[in-house]
């Protein structure tokens, strides 16, 4: 990469981080409904592993999803404004948080039942493999769905039919409100690929160019036709797992630990070390990820709900519709 991507992925992370934190605000306002779950602490994960796909590759995720379609290229107006339920959000409002998705970037969701798109990741790279595109298949999830049949079924196929697909755990140490020790027999996630004789390896998630190098390394072992492979990304979320969550379960040593290594600092220090921008860049660009942000939520509130007559549209496949 060169120094204008390196610092664009900077950015990315930026405005991961403020759009959570404008989304937490305008929750406790009311303005959005249903579940929430933040990326916070966890920005350096999709940014660093997206940062390796090709456009030929699909990316498909749990519903901690906000960061994850930023960086497949929906903007921050668009999600915000799904957020909020309005007609000119990613999914015209119907979505909402859980449910972002945008198949012209090959991102394919956004999904809210823990593990259930897994075994859609397999589908998507059985149809890879079938029309030999040459894509990846990146399939991210959290510790808690390794405990869940559809994980086991979605792994097991992959590896009978030899699918391109990276297996990506964000391991962020708990299930909800259950420490990873408490919930899974094996605390190291990545062991439960070896069940399946597929290559595993894990990472430091806090840090973007450890999660971007593993990345490449995985995606060239995939998409050299050697099969499927399981990435662990160890990370944690700053906030609770949803905004109703009290967090009972952790103490704020531990949380406090944790964000004196905040991936963005991290990643900001690895850039201005290098020689790759200055602290000047840095802060204008968390400047101008501020400024994108406030742009996006002025958007989002002011943009219109959908109509009611609306309410059954995009329901069915229209066959006219020419593709």
């Amino acid at each position: 990469m060169d120094k204008e991507e390196y610092v664009d992925l900077y950015r990315q992370m930026v405005v991961i981080r403020r759009m959570e934190e404008k989304s937490a605000e305008l929750y406790q306002q009311g303005k959005i409904g249903g579940f929430l779950h933040l990326y916070i602490g966890q920005e350096g994960v999709s940014t660093g592993l997206i940062s390796a796909r090709r456009p030929e590759d699909r990316v498909i995720t749990a519903y901690r999803d906000h960061g994850v379609a930023l960086n497949c290229g929906i903007s921050a107006r668009e999600i915000l404004a799904e957020l909020l339920g309005k007609v000119t959000g990613s999914s015209k409002g119907r979505g909402g948080s859980m449910h972002l998705a945008d198949v012209t970037k090959n991102f394919w969701g956004g999904h809210a039942i823990v593990g259930a798109h897994l075994p859609l990741a397999a589908g998507l790279a059985i149809g890879d493999q079938y029309l030999e595109t040459g894509g990846v298949t990146i399939c991210m999830f959290g510790d808690g769905a390794s405990n869940i049949g559809y994980f086991h079924e979605a792994l097991n196929l992959s590896k009978v039919w030899n699918l391109p697909v990276l297996w990506v755990c964000e391991n962020n140490q708990y299930g909800m409100g259950t420490a990873v020790e408490r919930a899974s027999a094996v605390s190291s996630i990545q062991m439960k690929a070896d069940g399946y004789g597929i290559a595993h390896s894990g990472v430091d998630g806090m840090d973007l160019i450890k999660v971007r190098e593993a990345a490449l390394e995985a995606l060239e072992y995939v998409r050299s036709g050697r099969g499927p492979y399981f990435l662990e990304v160890n990370t944690y979320r700053f906030r609770g797992h949803s905004m109703g969550d009290p967090e009972r379960y952790r103490k704020q040593d531990e949380v406090h630990k944790w964000q004196e290594n905040d991936p963005i600092a991290i990643f900001g220090r690895y850039l201005v070390e290098n020689k790759i921008a200055t602290k000047e860049d840095l802060t204008a660009v968390e400047d101008k990820a501020e400024a994108e942000v406030i742009d996006a939520v002025e958007f989002a509130e002011t943009s219109p709900e959908p109509a009611p007559e609306t309410l059954f549209d995009h329901i069915y496949v229209d066959e006219t519709v020419e593709r």
